[in-house]
């Protein structure tokens, strides 16, 4: 039987979200709840959904998990609600803005005996297991260090509102950070320390798109950040996360004695993996297997895992250790001291390549 889910938070994210996850059979869409009932019930019947209306009638529901859709700062105390209700949770990233939050609602979610699983599911793409997968053959050797590279100008000169994304609480670390350093946990495992700096380039920006084109507004947060984070397995990562370039890189390359594996945009599903051997013999591109299904295959898993009385690969300890990641960064940088994190990460295998969401699941082989 399908799992019922209902879906909490009816803004721009939730578009992507319905309209792949009504199209997985193993998941049965029953309702949309938003602070404004009348947009949840403009979602619901764009995309089939037969119950709209308000976070209590989500929560007296017969909906099994609740996707948590709500804008940051309500994660908490929303997600908590729904497990309180009995109700398993997937939370959209962050998973709380703050550990304590995270971990009180993850020893809640225990006490109820429900799962909590959270964004981003980008690295259960064909791009990130593809890769994982051939780390694990050996392909590059035992990996000790990676390169990571994110850089843009920063959204203002398209997103018609951006102050968010240069306040507190926003910055291309908090924005972008969680897509990698989700998938540098897959390759290393754990982090275990960070040292950090951070700058901003401009004090102002200028919206450059949309009714607002021309308004100028403060950046607050740093909007270039450099880190140097150390893993349980001894191995390191050198990391930048910018809005100040003027040219775009999307870079996460892995490194062991027998070469580099060149690691498509952990932010998407696909992408193509090279290997690039140390010897100099010409480089490889591997053969993309997986699933580019897009936002929701991580509920898809979370359904299955549940089913099979197993846990998320998505799920709340990884959700919470990144996290803790991200604001150790922040902390670091701040202090210009080496920071070292206390929450760790469960391994997790990599999905068969020919996991597919699909289809309606077995339980036997995800």
């Amino acid at each position: 039987m399908p799992l019922k889910v209902g879906v909490l938070g009816a803004g721009v994210i939730s578009e992507q979200y319905l309209q792949n996850l009504v199209t997985f059979p193993d998941l049965d869409v029953i309702f949309v709840a938003d602070m404004d009932p009348q947009r949840a019930r403009g979602q619901a019947a764009k995309h089939g959904v037969v119950g709209a209306g308000t976070v209590d009638e989500l929560l007296a529901s017969s909906a099994e998990l609740v996707v948590n859709l709500t804008p940051p700062n309500a994660h908490l105390d929303t997600a908590l609600a729904a497990v309180r209700a009995g109700k398993h949770v997937w939370v959209e990233k962050p998973l709380t803005t703050e550990l304590a939050g995270a971990q009180r609602l993850l020893t809640a979610a225990a006490d109820k005996d429900v799962a909590v699983g959270g964004a981003p599911d980008t690295f259960l793409g064909a791009g990130i297991q593809t890769a994982l997968r051939a780390a694990r053959t050996g392909i590059a050797g035992q990996l000790s260090s990676a390169v990571v590279a994110f850089a843009t100008a920063g959204p203002q000169g398209w997103h018609p509102s951006p102050e968010f994304l240069f306040s507190d609480g926003g910055g291309p670390l908090l924005d972008i950070g969680p897509y990698y350093l989700t998938a540098l946990v897959q390759f290393f495992g754990p982090i275990t320390a960070v040292s950090a700096l951070g700058g901003r380039a401009q004090k102002e920006r200028t919206i450059g798109s949309g009714e607002r084109a021309g308004t100028v507004f403060p950046v607050v947060v740093d909007t270039t950040v450099s880190a140097l984070y150390e893993f349980e397995n001894g191995a390191h990562a050198t990391a930048s996360f910018s809005f100040d370039s003027g040219i775009r890189r999307t870079v996460l390359d892995l490194t062991g004695e027998k070469g580099t594996l060149q690691v498509p945009d952990p932010n998407q599903f696909g992408g193509e993996v090279i290997f690039h051997p140390s010897n100099g013999d010409e480089a490889q591109i591997l053969n993309t297997e997986g699933t580019q299904a897009g936002r929701g295959i991580g509920v898809v898993d979370m359904a299955r895992s549940l089913k099979r009385g197993g846990e998320p690969r998505a799920n709340g300890g990884l959700a919470a250790h990144v996290l803790e990641a991200l604001n150790s960064t922040l902390e670091a940088a701040s202090t210009r001291q080496r920071v070292e994190l206390k929450t760790t990460a469960p391994v997790i295998e990599p999905l068969a390549p020919q996991w597919d969401p699909h289809s309606a699941s077995t339980f036997e082989s995800d």
